[in-house]
């Protein structure tokens, strides 16, 4: 309440007062509440600054600036060593300091093992399922460092995985890391083509891979690290890496597994394929570029920007007659695969040329017209050109109609040397060569502008090119079925439900699953293609599943190759797959891999199946689908019972995050703070272009003129879990996470002057009970630390974890500091050393249960401040972090009239704010204040409240008065229809000033009468109208004629003093 002359919520509880009646505020009304808050801190801190950069002097500003540094950067000194317990002996610096509260905690928390599920000596093999709770890290990639939506990963899970461990459960949250296969092996090829001058088939592929373990090594810890700075509570001790030796040995079964039951098969098929990597890759690594029309893209290896987003059309002539048919594409070069035009059964336009065939203009190939209903007679001419080896929806036709499949571009991006003249061409020269071709034997027709989805790398920015690739395949389809059954029957709880939709129309549209990739890092396919030396034995095609085994070893295989074509072993000659699997293959049984499968380890028994997993829900198909697909096949359980699905982070625009728009921010930069030149300089590290570049430097300087501030671990924590509603994506504003950091610095102010009313000797009792011999004050309290208890641990049992921490956040804020120490200062300056007890057991409960309610999201700054407190008793767990939760059980002191009865004091209070601030009135402006009251019922709620409410009015008098009048010259609030703050102004203000804005509020309130006037006189009313709306409306019209009466009666009032 320090802050008396910030502006007041002048939201009146129309039923508090007359009748006792309280009006608890809603959830609704919580979250307004808690952003205009956030908006305050965020409008404080932009005028802090201003007001720092006026009091600068221009000479000596310099070493000014030096000296606030030095006072706000305070750091941990004491000398302790890394896992020893934090010194708390010494005196609080006098404000908050990330720096000092972070330091030394985390290592302290690890090395005594309370993140391990063996804490405290649990016999883990005798727990029951529910007495556990395993979760496993969503593995983020080894390449580089985290961004703000992983920090908002660790921050969810491990606030779950907290305050599951407090309310008791074994908690094991797994940390591990994923090889990132693609992404890996272009960070290592840039590095050896920068630092060597070499490709990785200059090295040889053991080699590369040596190189690869080299960097995973140097730099792979730096995200461990991150991990570690967030807090998250990870048992260390279990980390894995998806390429250790235990988890390549669960891939290798797996894959055999799989294969041998049939679910894996070798196919050719279409796939994404990068040039630039000569790869497939998984369709999460295709970036989607929407195109309104023509547009220059620029594409790796290509000097010139190429053109995309048009049509072309062009026709190719009947064979046998002077007809033409006209076909369109957005791909030209392609015409060079077509083996047929397809036309619809149904069009009257082409029936005449079913059966008929066509030449192409180009090459030496006569092709047919087939007819399919999948052509839209609708679109263009209704005639579409087939190209099954290079378009998807094509390779479907061709299928269909047995059309032979023509690749005309190679693994490079060239043309291949059956296309004559273009022969050798790269594709997107082809694409003017065969446009100029058309032109010059008078084909081609026209190019218009349309709008297209082109498909790019999210690693190398290249053109995907669909193209025919014998790759392998997982069947999909009983996998599948069985995934969208666990859903259906309730098995697996997909949360918020709304993303169940997205689950069943993926899997029941899923296509069997490429898992090939060209890659030398990863793990390596365990198949092998057979050779026979048998003339008995024809040779066998790449294609041809028959002469692929899989095997554990060599030597496995080899014994399955001789047994399936019956000849001896020595007969038979192996070579390994040169491709490695898709990295989701491993992350997609990482749930069991972990534990040691396929051994029937202690560990797998105990930890699996886990019970929840949470991640984002732009991976819901990719990795979560993939997981529970895995282990139901291969482990015959679901991996886990709930999955949930937090929102995307977007920048404060509600952009989505984009290394190019420079709003990729490192977490560790929120924390520690960073100037915009050392942001430029991060840019300049990266693997962006000279042009990007500049455009993400203007970004950040849009965004971030001042750099980031230091905002601490537990504010960006806390920021991240408080904007995570169920449904909808964060645009996070980092001057938002500022604004809890000022919330964090009102936590330790308040907890430091809470710790010196306490007293050095205070003891609190070994339990709380109620002496009867609390104010209505310390019952209220009571109330409301009891229900955020409520609804802290009803948000984190339905994951709606905005309601969680707005409850805590209100409870620290508004009722705590803003009221109840407030309150409680005459009683601990005063001399009633019985009501001093009562007080300090009562403010000792809050400190402690607050802390422990806000541990999950703040774990820092919590312990530090949890560790300043006494105890009860001389056994209390070490750390909050294995402190038990608050319970409702133990807090169920609710009580709802009393709570009601404060929020209408609260609401005088917040009255006699506005009127000072409406006057400018400062904390020297002693001002009368009389507060009339309709009735005696009303004035006996106020009366007790009498000095809470002078020492937080500034006022020199306070006067409750219900039948006589109050003096004239006051400025007069209406606080409900049974009550009126007067503030005495004669002598301190201008009365035309306050007379004018009464007579603007009559004419306003006179504007809402006449249109409920209007409304309740409409014909029918009566009749057509709800009662409850009928009787709002008479009540409104009741209080609005009260108001306008008590203004009337306020200008006569002006009018006299003048």
């Amino acid at each position: 309440m320090a802050d008396s002359d910030k502006p007041a919520d002048n939201t009146v509880s129309q039923n508090a007062g007359g009748d006792g009646i309280p009006r608890v505020k809603s959830e609704k009304e919580l979250k307004k509440e808690k952003a205009k808050q956030e908006k305050l801190a965020k409008f404080q801190a932009k005028q802090e600054k201003l007001a720092a950069q006026k009091q600068q002097p221009k000479k000596e500003g310099e070493k000014k600036k030096d000296i606030v540094k030095e006072k706000v950067k305070v750091t941990y000194d004491a000398p302790t060593k890394p896992g020893e317990k934090k010194d708390v002996n010494t005196s609080m610096p006098d404000a908050y300091s990330p720096q000092y509260v972070e330091a030394a905690w985390y290592d302290w928390w690890v090395q005594s093992g309370f993140f391990k599920p063996e804490y405290g000596g649990k016999d883990l093999t005798k727990l029951k399922y529910e007495d556990k709770f395993v979760m496993v890290i969503p593995p983020p990639n080894v390449t580089g460092s985290l961004h703000l939506g992983h920090a908002l990963t660790n921050a969810v899970e491990d606030c779950i995985a907290r305050w599951h461990r407090m309310k008791g459960k074994t908690v094991l949250w797994n940390p591990g890391c994923d090889h990132a296969g693609i992404a890996t092996q272009v960070v290592v090829e840039k590095k050896l083509k920068r630092d060597m001058g070499k490709s990785r088939h200059d090295l040889g592929r053991e080699a590369f891979v040596e190189h690869v373990w080299k960097w995973k090594n140097e730099k792979g810890d730096r995200i461990y690290h991150q991990l570690r700075r967030l807090g998250g509570s990870y048992d260390w001790d279990r980390a894995c890496f998806t390429m250790d030796p235990k988890l390549y040995k669960a891939v290798t079964e797996s894959f055999v597994r799989l294969h041998d039951d049939g679910f894996i098969y070798r196919s050719v098929r279409l796939v994404n394929w990068s040039c630039s990597l000569n790869s497939a890759i998984s369709d999460i690594e295709v970036e989607k570029k929407e195109l309104t029309g023509r547009t220059m893209l620029a594409v790796p290896g290509y000097k010139e920007k190429v053109e995309f987003g048009v049509l072309v059309s062009f026709a190719y002539p009947v064979e046998g007659s002077d007809e033409k048919i006209i076909v369109a594409t957005t791909r030209i070069e392609t015409m060079l695969g077509d083996t047929a035009v397809a036309v619809h059964p149904d069009d009257d336009r082409y029936k005449h040329l079913h059966g008929k065939t066509v030449r192409h203009p180009l090459l030496d190939r006569v092709i047919p017209i087939v007819t399919d209903s999948f052509v839209d007679m609708s679109f263009g001419t209704g005639a579409v050109k087939i190209t099954p080896a290079h378009d998807v929806n094509d390779y479907d036709v061709g299928v269909r109609h047995n059309l032979p499949f023509i690749t005309i571009i190679d693994d490079s991006g060239n043309i291949t040397n059956d296309c004559g003249e273009f022969s050798g061409m790269k594709r997107f020269h082809a694409r003017k060569a065969v446009l100029e071709a058309l032109k010059k034997k008078d084909l081609y027709i026209e190019t218009k502008d349309n709008p297209m989805v082109v498909p790019t790398c999210s690693r190398s920015k290249d053109i995907i090119e669909p193209l025919l690739k014998p790759q392998w395949y997982v069947k999909m389809e009983k996998m599948s079925q069985e995934a969208v059954r666990v859903v259906k029957d309730g098995e697996l709880k997909i949360i918020p439900e709304m993303h169940k939709k997205t689950w069943y129309n993926w899997l029941e549209n899923n296509r069997d699953w490429c898992i090939s990739r060209q890659l030398w890092w990863g793990h390596r396919i365990p198949a092998y293609f057979i050779r026979v030396n048998d003339p008995a034995v024809p040779a066998g095609e790449d294609t041809d599943d028959k002469y692929w085994v899989s095997g554990r070893t060599e030597d496995e295989s080899r014994d399955k190759a001789a047994s399936r074509f019956n000849v001896t072993k020595d007969k038979i000659s192996l070579t390994q797959d040169q491709d490695v699997l898709d990295t989701w293959f491993s992350s997609g049984i990482f749930p069991f891999s972990i534990f040691g499968w396929p051994d029937k380890t202690p560990e797998l028994d105990v930890f699996y199946p886990g019970a929840l997993l949470e991640t984002g829900h732009d991976i819901l198909f990719f990795w979560v689908a993939r997981m529970v697909m895995m282990g139901q096949q291969l482990m015959g359980k679901l991996p886990f019972k709930e999955v949930y699905l937090h929102a995307m982070v977007r920048d404060a625009h509600g952009r989505k995050m984009s290394k190019s728009l420079g709003n990729v921010i490192d977490p560790l930069d929120v924390i520690q703070g960073i100037s915009l030149e050392d942001l430029h300089e991060r840019l300049n590290d990266g693997n962006l272009e000279g042009k990007e570049i500049e455009k993400a430097k203007a970004g950040q300087k849009a965004d971030y003129p001042q750099g980031i501030p230091e905002c601490g671990t537990d504010a960006l924590r806390f920021a991240l879990v408080a904007y995570t509603s169920q449904g909808r994506d964060i645009n996070l504003d980092v001057l938002r996470v500022q604004g809890y950091r000022f919330f964090c610095n009102k936590l330790w102010n308040a907890t430091k002057f809470a710790l010196t009313a306490l007293g050095q000797n205070f003891k609190p009792d070994r339990s709380f009970q109620v002496s009867g011999k609390e104010t209505e004050m310390d019952r209220w309290i009571l109330s409301r630390l009891s229900l955020a208890v409520e609804l802290t641990n009803t948000g984190f049992q339905n994951y709606d974890f905005q309601s969680a921490t707005t409850a805590c956040y209100n409870f620290w804020l508004y009722d705590l500091c803003d009221w109840y120490l407030e309150y409680m200062k005459p009683v601990i300056y005063g001399s009633d050393e019985g009501a001093k007890t009562v007080t300090r057991n009562i403010l000792y409960t809050c400190l402690d249960g607050g802390l422990r309610l806000l541990h999950p999201f703040m774990p820092f700054i919590t312990e530090e401040l949890y560790q300043r407190l006494p105890r009860r008793t001389e056994g209390c767990p070490p750390s909050l972090c294995v402190t038990p939760y608050p319970e409702i059980s133990q807090f169920s002191l609710r009580n709802v009239k009393i709570e009601g009865e404060v929020e209408f004091m609260q609401n005088i209070v917040k009255s006699l704010r506005s009127t000072r601030s409406d006057y400018l009135l400062t904390g020297k402006d002693k001002a009368e204040v009389y507060i009339k009251c309709r009735d005696e019922q009303t004035a006996e709620i106020v009366r007790p409240h009498e000095t809470l409410i002078q020492a937080t009015t500034s006022c020199s008098a306070l006067h409750i008065v219900t039948t006589e009048e109050p003096p004239e010259g006051c400025a007069i609030q209406s606080v409900s229809i049974n009550c009126q703050t007067h503030l005495m102004l004669k002598g301190l203000i201008d009365f035309e000033k306050e007379k004018g804005k009464l007579e603007t509020k009559k004419e306003k309130l006179g504007t809402q009468l006449s249109k409920l006037q209007e409304v309740t006189a409409v014909t029918g009313y009566e009749e057509k109208v709800p009662e409850k709306v009928r009787t709002q409306n008479t009540e409104k019209m009741n209080e609005i004629n009260i108001e306008m009466e008590k203004i009337t009666d306020a200008l006569t009032t002006i009018s006299k003093l003048q």
